[in-house]
């Protein structure tokens, strides 16, 4: 239970990639986290592939303050995720107060459009490497990526050793804190 008593949010819209949501939603609740899935409303998304998912909550209806982390599946969800200006801000006021963003796949494209990777280390699925460095970051080709706050990986085949990031880097902020 190494991350009981925390909260992480995990963002949601459709077309997500299905196990780049369910594979670390699943996994933060396996070691203790309180998990939030958080749409653009409360309502059900469905996955590239058939899988549905509710939204616990909607965007307008949650503070990042609650959250020690925030994940970002991809998939083709945040394509629709960064239209909402809400989940943008939020992205934007996790990074301000150094929280960790885990991106992975596409949902790197949430963190060029809240313009907080410039001058730092990421990487993506391969397709949206240009998005990423004409935002300013420079991209990387490897299963993980972590650079601050900012944790990102390439593809479903990267999950284990990006959920295993994730909970080391929730886990040493709390130590630092404490």
């Amino acid at each position: 239970m190494k991350l009981k008593n925390r909260n992480i949010a995990i963002f949601l819209a459709d077309l997500y990639e299905d196990l780049e949501f369910w594979y670390p939603a699943l996994r933060m609740g396996e070691e203790g986290a309180e998990v939030t899935s958080i749409g653009p409303r409360a309502e059900t998304y469905r996955g590239k592939r058939g899988l549905s998912a509710r939204a616990d909550t909607g965007i307008s209806d949650i503070s990042p303050e609650h959250f020690s982390a925030l994940i970002i599946p991809g998939g083709y969800s945040p394509d629709h995720m960064r239209r909402s200006r809400e989940m943008v801000e939020f992205v934007r006021e996790m990074d301000s107060r150094g929280a960790v963003i885990a991106a992975i796949c596409h949902g790197p494209w949430m963190l060029a459009s809240a313009e907080v990777i410039e001058g730092r280390k990421v990487t993506s699925f391969f397709s949206i490497r240009d998005d990423l460095v004409h935002a300013g970051a420079e991209w990387i080709d490897r299963e993980v990526v972590k650079d601050g706050n900012i944790i990102t990986s390439r593809m479903p085949g990267d999950l284990p050793p990006f959920c295993r990031a994730i909970i080391d880097a929730v886990r040493s902020g709390d130590q630092q804190k404490g």
